[in-house]
């Protein structure tokens, strides 16, 4: 990976990871005091909304996180290590994690006449889309396992053959 593709990579997960602090900070106290007028009808609807935009919004923020570390050691050229490992899981389980967060969403609001039908279906489907992308990172940590297991094979290898020669 290119130093330029590094450094373009880099400025896009700070200006997104500062976005979200920006919207944890900003636009969640902002959205509390909006659900404040909402009809007591749907008054029960506040809170569970509130965490689950915070939780959103940290899973996002964790999977930031882990893929900066990644490009780090994809520019140190150590990615394909056991040490990887750790932030790849890490993304499989806060994908899974953003998943479960956004069904919980479709299950918040399904009950009732909050939002109509299409909308809780909407929402299930891009739970399942979220999962989904949890369910590729699992795979490409797969092939990161085959890599790394080749890696070791072959310095096994050369250091096999620089003892023959």
């Amino acid at each position: 990976m290119g130093k330029l593709a590094v450094l373009a990579l880099r400025a896009v997960l700070a200006v997104l990871f500062t976005g979200s602090v920006f919207v944890e900070a900003v636009m969640v106290p902002l959205l509390a005091s909006d659900l404040n007028g909402l009809n007591a009808t749907y008054a029960y609807l506040r809170t569970p909304l509130l965490v689950i935009v915070v939780l959103g919004i940290v899973t996002a923020q964790v999977v930031l996180v882990c893929v900066w570390r990644l490009v780090t050691m994809v520019r140190r050229g150590t990615v394909f290590s056991y040490g990887a490992f750790r932030y790849v899981d890490v993304i499989t389980g806060a994908f899974a994690a953003g998943a479960a967060v956004v069904f919980a969403l479709a299950v918040l609001l399904a009950p009732g006449e909050a939002v109509a039908p299409g909308i809780v279906l909407l929402i299930c489907g891009a739970s399942l889309a979220v999962l989904g992308v949890a369910l590729i990172v699992l795979v490409l940590r797969m092939l990161l396992a085959q890599a790394v297991a080749r890696d070791v094979e072959a310095a096994r290898m050369r250091d096999e053959l620089a003892e023959v020669i």
